[in-house]
């Protein structure tokens, strides 16, 4: 009986946190570059099922039936890298990744990487995304743009009025789903001593922003389906809690 309790708390839990990254991912729609984050879950604990001695057959030996599962639990988020839709906007300064590579930017938290391509010049004329990270060139230094009539290849390479000025930096991870994890808004951050290896980067597409890779259908038709999966597993520990009660009660009257 607690053991039912424990199974249905801890479906509400791990509904709990799908329904967070839900609601993340569905906030995030509209912010170019943004990577849907994904919940998965996973075995609690187990405890083995076993049949008692029998009298005759296996006399003092019980037999192994199987386990009895106590839960599920969240894992760790997981990000998925997969390429959003690019969305020709016209402007000079945005920009958008086709392929693996990652914009390097630097942060207060030293240099983080990121597929949001909305930059602009600063006072100093410098290249800041817009949350006013730096944005690095291919030798990890920040850019300043003078004014004049930009243009930017395939490879990075800035030209300003026809001269060749900088080359946006890029990075790239051969697996950035173990490689990266968030960390600033729309950034992220190596981790376990990862570093870029840029054998793959991609081509920069001047005037385009990549959308954020979450389908806002599919995000919606999750939703509904975890909510009602939590109402269910809330209707559970309600069923559960009557029945401990009558079970107590009926106890109390032996």
């Amino acid at each position: 009986m607690i053991k039912g309790l424990y199974a249905a708390a801890s479906a509400m839990i791990a509904g709990m946190n799908r329904q967070n990254a839900l609601a993340h991912n569905i906030a995030n729609l509209d912010t170019p570059g943004f990577k849907q984050i994904f919940v998965t879950m996973g075995e609690f604990i187990h405890t083995p099922v076993v049949h008692p001695p029998a009298a005759t057959v296996n006399a003092g030996r019980m037999t192994y039936v199987g386990n009895l599962g106590l839960g599920v639990e969240p894992s760790p988020d997981q990000t998925i890298f997969t390429q959003g839709t690019l969305k020709y906007t016209s402007q000079q300064l945005d920009f958008a990744i086709e392929g693996p590579g990652f914009f390097r930017v630097e942060t207060p938290n030293g240099e983080r990487y990121t597929r949001d391509g909305r930059f602009i010049r600063d006072a100093e004329g410098q290249l800041v995304t817009v949350d006013g990270y730096y944005v690095l060139d291919a030798n990890g230094q920040h850019i300043t743009i003078p004014d004049g009539d930009v243009m930017v290849i395939g490879d990075g390479t800035i030209y300003v009025d026809n001269a060749e000025v900088a080359q946006i930096g890029l990075a790239g991870f051969a697996n950035p789903e173990t490689d990266l994890t968030p960390d600033l808004p729309n950034t992220f951050a190596p981790v376990n001593g990862a570093a870029p290896d840029n054998e793959e980067l991609g081509v920069i597409n001047q005037g385009y922003l990549e959308m954020a890779n979450a389908d806002p259908a599919e995000m919606m038709t999750q939703m509904v389906m975890v909510s009602r999966a939590y109402e269910a597993a809330q209707q559970m520990v309600q069923n559960q809690d009557e029945l401990l009660g009558k079970t107590i009660a009926s106890l109390g009257q032996i």
